[in-house]
Order: C-alpha cells, then sequence, then structure tokens
C-alpha cells in the first residue's frame, strides 16, 4: 500500500542519517542508486527525501547504509516535497541554479511556449542527468539535462 508523510520532519531527519552513514561507510551516490537498482539523480532525490524508493530499491539502500527497518518503510512512504525553504537559497551551489532561472527563466518560458504552446514540462515524467565534461579552453564543464514530459494546458 502506498502511504503519503505530510510531515517533513522525519524525512528531513531520515536524509541527515543516510548522508551521515553515506560519509561513514565512503560511499558514493552511485554506490547507493547501483544497490536501489534506480539512476543516480532518482535515488540521490530519494534518499534526500523527495522520492519515495519502490519497496526492494528501499530496503536495498537501507541495507547498504545500516539503516533500520523503519527507516527502510520511510523511504517508501510519498514525501512532503520541496527542499529549499522560502527566499533566496544562500548555499552558493543552489544560488547559481536560482540566478540561471533569474537570468533565463523567462528565456526558456519563451522558447518552450513557442515550440510546443501553452503548458508545462513535468518535473514527475521527468529524468535528470549530470555529466563532467572536459572544456576545450581548460578546466571543467558540468553537462546538466533536464528531460520532462509536455503536459499542454487544455482548455475547459
Amino acid at each position: 500500500m502506498v502511504h503519503a508523510q505530510f510531515d517533513s520532519t522525519a524525512r528531513e531527519t531520515l536524509a541527515a542519517q543516510a548522508v551521515d552513514a553515506k560519509i561513514r561507510k565512503n560511499l558514493s551516490w552511485k554506490q547507493i542508486a547501483d544497490a536501489s537498482g534506480l539512476s543516480v539523480a532518482f535515488t540521490t532525490a530519494a534518499v534526500l527525501g523527495q522520492h519515495p524508493l519502490p519497496e526492494q530499491s528501499a530496503k536495498a539502500v537501507a541495507e547498504l547504509l545500516g539503516l533500520d527497518d523503519d527507516a527502510a518503510m520511510l523511504l517508501q512512504a510519498v514525501p512532503t516535497r520541496g527542499s529549499i525553504p522560502g527566499g533566496i537559497p544562500t548555499d552558493p551551489t543552489i544560488y547559481r541554479f536560482y540566478e540561471m532561472l533569474q537570468v533565463y527563466g523567462t528565456t526558456l518560458k519563451a522558447l518552450v511556449h513557442e515550440e510546443f504552446g501553452d503548458g508545462i514540462i513535468s518535473a514527475i515524467n521527468f529524468k535528470l542527468d549530470v555529466k563532467k565534461v572536459a572544456d576545450p579552453d581548460g578546466g571543467e564543464r558540468a553537462v546538466i539535462t533536464l528531460d520532462g514530459k509536455y503536459l499542454p494546458t487544455k482548455p475547459f
């Protein structure tokens, strides 16, 4: 049976415990994802409290991290989503994404609507990928792919 969680406190506490276990065991998000059988992005988001994990994935992640049966059960609950409290983010990495949306948000909106019409890009039917690539000018670049299903607005 699917259960929904309405108080984010328990999931936030579990996320902190899971990250602590990840650090203590010197695990990567990839290793945790491999145990879950799901993508790195989805598994990371789930462990950080933003998605439920399927039962087998939740049990495998809990076992790998040394978490108890209650944690495995909580990892399966549909969470109250949203990991950034109100206001402008202060973490520099998260702030840069906020900054990107401040600068390019209206551009993205204009281009999406011109290409697809009125509607939204789903964050439910969605894939996320992060890759590190060499920069021809030296150093490295981050390639972030946001791949969401387009859902048109339907007049009623």
